[in-house]
C-alpha cells in the first residue's frame, strides 16, 4: 500500500477535520487536508504521485509540530495525529494515536488555562470543567440556565460538549455558540449515560469521588464528569493519567459574578476587548505562567471563606512588610517552569529530555525558595511559609536525585538519536558506550597514521550521509594511494576512498549507534513512566509555587501603591475610607471617596453631572470588595468589608441589535437577572436603569426597582427582611425623593463647583443629592460647537423657568410650544418676540392664540407629545438639539 493510500484508509477511520500523518521525520497531509493546511498555515504544497495518481502534499518536520498543530486547533479545527510505531523500512506501521481538539490540546503555547467544558441537562444543570494541560478538573451543578453561563463565561472554555439533553434546545444551542467563544463538539450521546458517566468517574478518581461531589449518582454533575473523561480518553487515553484530582464546587463557595458583572468590572478585559488596562493586567506581578493563572483565577473567582481569606491576606500582609525576603522569592519563582503543565506531558507520554531537565530544575529549586520564606521571622511565622508545607519535599528530592543521575546535561531536542542519558546510568548503555568510544579513538587517529605511512599530507577521515566513513586524498598525492585503497568517488581536488578495515569500523559504530539510540529510549521511556507515577507530587509542587507566585504578586502591587489589609466581618458593612478604583489609579491623579453601608443604611441613589465619576465611583466600591474576597489588599485607607455572595452589575448596555435584542431589551434582562439573582448578602451596582426608554417608562421602572429591591421581594435567601446592598447611579431626580419615604435609602451626590457659568467636576462623594445635572457644561467640556451650547443653555434656561420653548424657523419667525407638566395644558402661537407663560403672572402671553389640544394640528400635537416625553436634565444636548432641528423643520412645513 502506498503512503498516500495509507493516509487515506487513516482519515477514513476517523472523524477529524484533519490528519498529520508521521512519515519518517515528518508529518504530511495529503489530498483535501494538504489544500487546506497550506492556505491556513502558509505552508508549500507539492505534488505526490500514487498509483499513477497525482495528491497535493504538504509536511511539517516531527519536532515542527507543536506550533503548527496549535494554529490549526485554535482555527477551531480537530486534528488526528497518527505516529510510525516501527523504524524499520520494511515494516513501518502507522496508527492513529490521538486526535487533537480545542479543548484537549496538550501542546499549549500560551500561559492561560485551556478548559474543555462539559454542560449536561437534568432537573438541574452540571458542569464539568477540564484543563489537559494542568490536570485541572472541576464539577458542580447549577441551579439555573443563568448560572450554567455565568460559571461557562468564569472559566471561558475552548470547547464546549452539550450533553444530548440539550441538543434539541436551538435556543441554548445558539447561547452557548454566540456566549462562549468556543468550540461546540456533539459528542457521542452514549458518553453521558448515567450508568457509564459513574463507571468513569469511580475509574478515574476512586469510589469516593461521586461521594464528593455531595450529588445523586445519576445527576447531572456526574454525567458531565463522566463524558469529559470519556471524551478526553477518547481523544488521547495517555492523558488521563494527568486527571489526578477531582475538585468538586459549589455555586455558595465564590461570589457570584454572572457574565456581565464580570465584563463591566473588566476583570480580565476591558469594554474594547483588550487585556492591556484590566484588573488582571494591573495587578499580574507574577514572574511564572502558572503565577498568573492562578492569580486570574481568584480575580474571577473571589471566596465566601473568611478563613481562606484571611490565610491569604495575612500571607500578603508577611510578603508586603518584608520587602527583601520578596524580592529573593521571586527572583527564585522566575527560575521555575510550570510543573503542572509538565507533569501532563510527562503523563501523556509527550514529555522530552528537555522537559524532564525543566522538572529536575524546578524541584531543585525548593529548598532556595523555603530559605527565602524563612529569612524574614515573621515571614516565616505566616501562612504564606506554610503554603510549600502542602509539598512532600522528601519525594520531590528523591525525584529530583533521579532525573540528575540519569540526564545528560544537555540533552538533545529528539529522542531517537541517543545522548539523553549520563554516563553511569545503566550498564549496558555503558558498554556500548565504551565501546563507540573506541571506535571513534581509532577512527579520530587514522588520519595521522595514514599520512605516516604513505607519506602524504593531505589526507583526511570524514563521513556524510551518502558516503559514510571514507578517506579523502588530495589529488597530487593519489599515486601514493596503495591497493587495499577502494576508490569512492573523484572530486575536483581530491579522491575519496575506503578500506575493508574502515568499513568493518563502520558497521560496528552504525551498530553501536542504534544499539545505543534504542536502548536510550527506551531507558527514557521507562524514566518518563516513573515520573508520571509522581504526576500528582507535580502537580502539588505547580500549585504552590502558583500560590506563592500569585500572593507576592499581590503583596508586591499593594507595597507600591499603598494599599491596605480590608478587615473582614460577617453582616451588613461595608465601610470604606478614601477608597480608589485600582486601575484608575494608574494613570491619573484619583480623588478617593468613602462609602459606607450598615443595617440602616443599605440603598445609596448617587446623583451628580455626566463626567463627573459616578461610574468609576461605583465601580471602584464594587472592586474593592471583590478585591477583598479575592484575599487582596485592596486601594483604601481602611476598609471594612462584610462578605458579599454576589456582585450584580448593570452599568452601560452593549447594543445588540444584530441578535434581535435592543439596548433596552438588554437593560431590562439584565435588571430581571439582578432581582431575580440578588440576595440580602450581594452588592448590586445599577447605572441609569430605565434610560433606554421614554422618560416617563424609565422613572416608573427605576422607581418600581428600587422599591423592590429595597424591600427585598422575592429574593433568593428565605427569610430576608431586607434588600441588597445597593448602589444606584440617576439623572432621574425624582428618585431622590425616595429617602424621604423608604427607610433605609440615602443620597449622595459626586460635587461640582459653579462659578462664573465655569464648572469644575471635583470627583468628590458628599451626602445628599445633586441640585442638577450640568448637561450644557459637560457638552461645552466636550467640545460641542459653541453656537449649540448656546441655544441648548436657552433652552434650558426657558424650559426650568417657563416649561416653553420657541422653535426658530428659516425665516426669522418663532413658533412656541408653551405646556404646563402639572396640568397638561398646551398652548401655541407664532411671534417675533419672547412670549411669556400666563401661569407666571397670570394673564395670557400677548400674541398667542391659546388653544385646547384638539385645536391644533396634527404636526403641532405630535411635537408638543413628543415634548412632554423630554426631560432636559437626562437627554444630551446633542440629542436635545437635533430633536428642535426636527421639530422646526417640522412645524415650518405646517
Amino acid at each position: 500500500m502506498g503512503v498516500v493510500e495509507e493516509f487515506l484508509d487513516l482519515k477514513a477511520e476517523t472523524d477529524a477535520d484533519l490528519l498529520a500523518m508521521q512519515v519518517g521525520d515528518f508529518y504530511e497531509f495529503f489530498a483535501d487536508d494538504a489544500r487546506a493546511v497550506g492556505d491556513a498555515l502558509d505552508l508549500k504544497v507539492s505534488e505526490k504521485s500514487s498509483h499513477g495518481a497525482s495528491y497535493p502534499m504538504a509536511g511539517v518536520p516531527v519536532d515542527d509540530l507543536t506550533p503548527y498543530l496549535a494554529a490549526l486547533v485554535e482555527r477551531g479545527n480537530r486534528v488526528a495525529v497518527a505516529d510510525q510505531r516501527d523504524d524499520d523500512a520494511d515494516s513501518i506501521e502507522r496508527e492513529i494515536t490521538r486526535v487533537v481538539t480545542p479543548g484537549t490540546m496538550l501542546e499549549s503555547t500560551g500561559a492561560e488555562a485551556r478548559y474543555l467544558a462539559v454542560v449536561v441537562r437534568d432537573d438541574d444543570w452540571g458542569l464539568a470543567f477540564v484543563d489537559v494541560t494542568t490536570g485541572q478538573f472541576h464539577v458542580t451543578d447549577a441551579a439555573s440556565e443563568a448560572d450554567a453561563f455565568t460559571e461557562l463565561h468564569r472559566f471561558a472554555p475552548e470547547e464546549v460538549l452539550p450533553g444530548p439533553d440539550l441538543r434539541g434546545d436551538d435556543a441554548v444551542l445558539s447561547a452557548l455558540r454566540e456566549r462562549t467563544d468556543a468550540t461546540l463538539t456533539l459528542h457521542e450521546a452514549s458518553a453521558f449515560a448515567p450508568g457509564k458517566a459513574t463507571h468513569r468517574v469511580r475509574e478515574q478518581f476512586g469510589d469516593g469521588a461521586i461521594d464528593s461531589l455531595g450529588v445523586d449518582r445519576e445527576s447531572a454533575a456526574v454525567r458531565a464528569a463522566g463524558a469529559a473523561i470519556g471524551y478526553v480518553g477518547d481523544t488521547d487515553a495517555g492523558v488521563l493519567a494527568s486527571l489526578t484530582r477531582l475538585q468538586p464546587y459549589r455555586a455558595d463557595d465564590h461570589v457570584e459574578l454572572d457574565a456581565t458583572t464580570q465584563r463591566n468590572l473588566e476583570l480580565t478585559a476591558t469594554m474594547a476587548g483588550d487585556g492591556e488596562g484590566s484588573l488582571f493586567d494591573t495587578l499580574d506581578h507574577t514572574v511564572s505562567a502558572a503565577g498568573g493563572r492562578h492569580l486570574e483565577s481568584w480575580l474571577v473567582r473571589p471566596l465566601q471563606d473568611r478563613a481562606e481569606l484571611d490565610r491569604r491576606q495575612a500571607a500578603v500582609a508577611a510578603l508586603a512588610d518584608a520587602p527583601l525576603a520578596r524580592d529573593a522569592l521571586r527572583d527564585s519563582l522566575g527560575e521555575t517552569y510550570d510543573l503542572e503543565r509538565l507533569a501532563s506531558r510527562t503523563a501523556g507520554g509527550r514529555a522530552d529530555a528537555t522537559d524532564l531537565l525543566r522538572i529536575r530544575r524546578t524541584l531543585a529549586l525548593l529548598p532556595e525558595l523555603a530559605d527565602a520564606l524563612t529569612t524574614d521571622p515573621a515571614l516565616a511565622e505566616s501562612p504564606a511559609a506554610d503554603v510549600l508545607a502542602r509539598v512532600d519535599r522528601e519525594a520531590a528530592a528523591g525525584l529530583r536525585d533521579e532525573l540528575d543521575d540519569a540526564l545528560a546535561a544537555d540533552p538533545p531536542k529528539t529522542l531517537r538519536q541517543g545522548g539523553l542519558l549520563r554516563e553511569g546510568y545503566d550498564d549496558t548503555l555503558d558498554e556500548l558506550l565504551a565501546e563507540h568510544r573506541e571506535h571513534e579513538q581509532f577512527l579520530d587517529g587514522l588520519a595521522d597514521r595514514e599520512k605516516d605511512s604513505l607519506g602524504v599530507t593531505h589526507l583526511q577521515v570524514d563521513r556524510n550521509k551518502t558516503d559514510g566513513y571514507y578517506l579523502q586524498v588530495g589529488r597530487s598525492e593519489t599515486d601514493a594511494v596503495p591497493e587495499e585503497y577502494r576508490e569512492l568517488k573523484t572530486l575536483k581536488n581530491s579522491k575519496r576512498y575506503t578500506t575493508e578495515e574502515l568499513e568493518r569500523r563502520e558497521r560496528r559504530i552504525l551498530r553501536v549507534e542504534e544499539e545505543r539510540a534504542d536502548l536510550e529510549y527506551r531507558l527514557f521511556c521507562d524514566l518518563r513512566e516513573r515520573v508520571a507515577e509522581h504526576a500528582e507530587l507535580l502537580q502539588d509542587a505547580g500549585r504552590a509555587l502558583a500560590e506563592l507566585d500569585a500572593l507576592a504578586s499581590l503583596a508586591e502591587h499593594a507595597a507600591a501603591n499603598r494599599w491596605t489589609r480590608p478587615d473582614l466581618v460577617d453582616g451588613d458593612d461595608l465601610d470604606v475610607r478614601g477608597g480608589r478604583h485600582p486601575v484608575v489609579e494608574q494613570s491619573t491623579e484619583f480623588v478617593p471617596n468613602d462609602v459606607e453601608f450598615g443595617p440602616d443604611r443599605r440603598f445609596l441613589v448617587v446623583t451628580g453631572p455626566n463626567m463627573s465619576g459616578k461610574s468609576t465611583y461605583m465601580r471602584q466600591v464594587a472592586l474593592i470588595v471583590l478585591l477583598a474576597q479575592a484575599g487582596s489588599f485592596v486601594p483604601a485607607e481602611s476598609a471594612r468589608v462584610g462578605l458579599v455572595d454576589g456582585i450584580y452589575t448593570r452599568v452601560g448596555a452593549l447594543d445588540e441589535l444584530a441578535q434581535g435584542r435592543s439596548t433596552f431589551m438588554v437593560e431590562m434582562q439584565e435588571l430581571s437577572r439582578i432581582l431575580h439573582a440578588a440576595t440580602e448578602r450581594s452588592l448590586v451596582v445599577l447605572d441609569e436603569v430605565g434610560r433606554g426608554t421614554a422618560t416617563y417608562d424609565g422613572i416608573s421602572i427605576a422607581w418600581a426597582a428600587t422599591e423592590y429591591l429595597h424591600r427585598g421581594d422575592g429574593l433568593l435567601a428565605a427569610g430576608d427582611a431586607r434588600g441588597p446592598k445597593v448602589l444606584f447611579a440617576t439623572h432621574y431626580h425624582e428618585l431622590t425623593s425616595l429617602a424621604d419615604h423608604l427607610d433605609r435609602v440615602e443620597n449622595v451626590h459626586v460635587s461640582a463647583d459653579e462659578r462664573d457659568g465655569d464648572v469644575t467636576f471635583l470627583r468628590t462623594v458628599e451626602e445628599g443629592a445633586a441640585d442638577r445635572s450640568y448637561g450644557v457644561n459637560v457638552a461645552e467640556l466636550a467640545g460641542v460647537p459653541e453656537p449649540v451650547v448656546e441655544r441648548a443653555d436657552e433652552i434650558l434656561d426657558r424650559l426650568q423657568r417657563e416649561q416653553a420653548v420657541s422653535v426658530r424657523s428659516g425665516d426669522g419667525d418663532s413658533r412656541q410650544v408653551v405646556f404646563d407638566v402639572e396640568t397638561g395644558e398646551m398652548r401655541t402661537g407664532s411671534t417675533g418676540e419672547r412670549q411669556r407663560d400666563a401661569s407666571t403672572d397670570g394673564s395670557e402671553p400677548t400674541g398667542s392664540e391659546t388653544a385646547p389640544r384638539d385645536g391644533l394640528s396634527e404636526a403641532e400635537r405630535a411635537v408638543i407629545a413628543e415634548l412632554r416625553e423630554v426631560d432636559v436634565d437626562s437627554v444630551a444636548p446633542l440629542e436635545l438639539a437635533g430633536r428642535l432641528q426636527e421639530w422646526q423643520h417640522r412645524l415650518d412645513e405646517e
